[in-house]
Formats: structure tokens, C-alpha cells, sequence
């Protein structure tokens, strides 16, 4: 099972996080990836200066609601299919 976890913290929360959770849950929903992918909310990833951090596999990404599905679609479709 692949754990992403998406930082709820004031920074990224301001910056759009419960958007990116947001679309992460849909897509999750309408590709029925509920047994492969595990959606975590996190405090604070000291990645602030950033956009919203997301962690996966022990890297930290800067996801935006608006690069959300995009980076969905690339990175975590791609890690669960060479998982």
C-alpha cells in the first residue's frame, strides 16, 4: 500500500491543502485505488517555503491545487504501477 501524506499545517493549509486532499480523494475514488493508495494528513514537513508538501516514500513534493491532479496522475499512478 503506497502512503502519501499531504501537510494540513497552517502554511500549507493557507496555500491550499484541503483543495490538493480534495482532489487526491476524488481521483482516488473514481480510479477505486482505496486498497493501493493511504491518504494521511501531517503536521508541518518544514517545506514551507514551499507549496503544499505532500511526502511519499520518503520524499517530500510541492504539490498546488491547481498541479494536484497532474502530479497524481504522474507520480503516484506511476509509483503504484512499479510498486
Amino acid at each position: 500500500m503506497l502512503e502519501l501524506n499531504v501537510c494540513i499545517g497552517s502554511s500549507c493549509h493557507l496555500k491550499g491543502s484541503y483543495n490538493v486532499i480534495q482532489t487526491f480523494q476524488q481521483i482516488i475514488e473514481d480510479e477505486a485505488l482505496h486498497d493501493r493508495v493511504e491518504m494521511k494528513a501531517q503536521f508541518c514537513m518544514k517545506q514551507c517555503q514551499n507549496g503544499v508538501s505532500v511526502a511519499m516514500n520518503g520524499k517530500v513534493f510541492s504539490v498546488s491545487p491547481e498541479t494536484a491532479r497532474q502530479f497524481f496522475r504522474e507520480t503516484v499512478l506511476n509509483e503504484i504501477k512499479a510498486g
